[in-house]
């Protein structure tokens, strides 16, 4: 009777450990993910920078080309 209560017990924590250990890996996967987003954003905002900037000398250049 006290090994059937034993391995009952063990079996409960050996599934406890699965659940923790899964959750784990999907918290470093969003951790991961994240990272990747902000690196995703950072890349986003120097090219929009960059193409407001062409944009801005285009316009420069048309106001310059109407005037001569």
């Amino acid at each position: 009777m006290a090994d059937e209560l034993a391995m009952q017990a063990i079996d409960r924590i050996e599934r406890a450990l699965a659940r923790i250990e899964a959750t784990s890996k999907r918290a470093a996967a969003t951790l991961q993910a994240d990272g990747e987003l902000i690196e995703l954003r950072h890349a986003h905002h120097t090219l929009r920078a960059q193409v407001e900037g062409a944009i801005e000398r285009i316009d420069r250049m048309l106001v310059a080309g109407e005037g001569a």
